[in-house]
């Protein structure tokens, strides 16, 4: 063989690894935009939500089919960490809110929740929650869930743990949180 035809194998091997190399990448993204379908189809089934924004959206903040049930129990949250930790009662609260939701112990959605009473979520997750738990309850898919209802939910928690001899329990802040809370449940701005 000659040193010419040397290079030109050689060539044609440094193309071929090329275009297998390009294959390879190719079918990866190929699969990997089936999978983020797959993933939102299996969101819009557990959520109940259509919407393919909406779907990405709850995608992007972390949220799985097995988690989204915790979208509603978000300013639940927000409100109990109003000032600056979760108290016994209001872990209780959120722990009943969140069986009384088929928030089974255990489950993944339940390790998830018992991170959040620990850690408090980043603040994208609360920024984000208004919008996405409006496009749930706008859906129907909330079992009967309403946006007054979370409201109330969110009021009990933030008079759970407040004031002295029940004498100023929830405090200005957590009216002002509150008010938010519920112009973005609403659809409305506070």
């Amino acid at each position: 063989m000659t040193d010419r035809d040397m290079i030109h194998e050689r060539g044609r091997s440094l193309e071929d690894d090329y275009f297998r190399k390009k294959d390879k990448e190719l079918v990866e993204k190929l699969q990997r935009a089936a999978e983020a379908e797959r993933a939102k189809s299996e969101m819009g089934k557990a959520a109940g939500i259509t919407d393919p924004a909406v779907l990405q959206e709850l995608l992007d903040r972390g949220f799985t089919p097995q988690t989204v049930s915790l979208l509603p129990i978000v300013p639940i949250l927000q409100t109990a960490w109003a000032e600056g930790g979760i108290t016994p009662a209001e872990r209780e609260l959120i722990v009943r809110f969140a069986r009384g939701r088929g928030i089974e112990e255990g489950s993944e959605a339940d390790r998830q929740l018992a991170s959040w009473m620990s850690t408090r979520p980043s603040e994208a997750v609360f920024s984000h929650a208004g919008r996405l738990i409006r496009a749930m309850l706008d859906s129907g898919s909330s079992a009967g869930l309403n946006a007054d209802d979370l409201v109330k939910y969110c009021e009990s928690i933030a008079s759970a743990s407040g004031g002295v001899l029940g004498i100023g329990k929830i405090s200005s802040e957590e009216r002002q949180l509150l008010a938010g809370i519920a112009a973005d449940l609403k659809g409305r701005q506070g």
